[in-house]
């Protein structure tokens, strides 16, 4: 089928992506001096005394933001309790129900990473600001996983309608209304569900040698 190969087509060109990412990491590590310990990041002191000339000063961002702004900030930090109950809760789920079904189960380091709070040239209201997005956006990410590989092996059908950004297992799933072997099929799904993903570098890796 021509989806199916457009399918193969995109994992080619996300391997690609993350090929080529993973290729000027060490250059822009370089440039903008910084680089990893133990998975926490360390800047040259040269590019540290640079960020603190650029960093804005409290009391002038504070002057400089609007009303709106203001007003909104409590809207806005209140999700920080469901989107900590719905970490605290998927970890819980993923960790006993994964287990019983032998499904491979999500890494939370992979989609959480907060490490915007190591750039100086941001006051202590926009790395507040950039920590609650990181982890907001992270666990979401991270929920998101956990939930489609929960349907992919309790529900692996298509939808008769279109729908809007799909997850990466969506696009194989059993077509909507097609019952031809369908225990079949299904038990297939299941055994790909509980087939590991292989790691992002492999992934890289492995888009490279398609594209080569």
């Amino acid at each position: 089928m021509q989806i199916d190969h457009f399918v193969v087509r995109i994992r080619e060109k996300v391997g690609e992506l993350h090929a080529e990412f993973e290729k000027g990491a060490d250059e822009r590590r370089r440039k903008f001096r910084y680089r990893l310990e133990q998975g926490k990041v360390v800047f040259e002191q040269a590019a540290v005394l640079r960020h603190r000339v650029s960093r804005m000063k409290l009391h002038k961002f504070l002057i400089d933001s609007k009303l709106g702004a203001v007003i909104t900030a409590p809207v806005i930090y209140s999700l920080i309790v469901p989107i900590a109950l719905l970490d605290l809760f998927m970890t819980v789920y993923q960790h006993i129900n994964f287990r019983v079904y032998r499904i491979p189960r999500v890494k939370r380091s992979e989609f959480i990473v907060m490490d915007r709070q190591y750039l100086a040239y941001l006051n202590i209201i926009q790395k507040v600001n950039c920590i609650y997005c990181e982890y907001a956006n992270g666990v979401i990410a991270y929920a998101r996983e956990i939930a489609c590989r929960t349907e992919q092996f309790w529900c692996p059908i298509k939808h008769a309608r279109k729908v809007m950004n799909v997850h990466n297992r969506y696009n194989e799933f059993i077509e909507y209304g097609d019952s031809d072997d369908f225990g079949r099929k299904y038990r297939s799904q299941r055994e790909k569900c509980r087939i590991p993903d292989p790691p992002l570098h492999d992934a890289a890796n492995d888009g490279a040698n398609s594209a080569a």
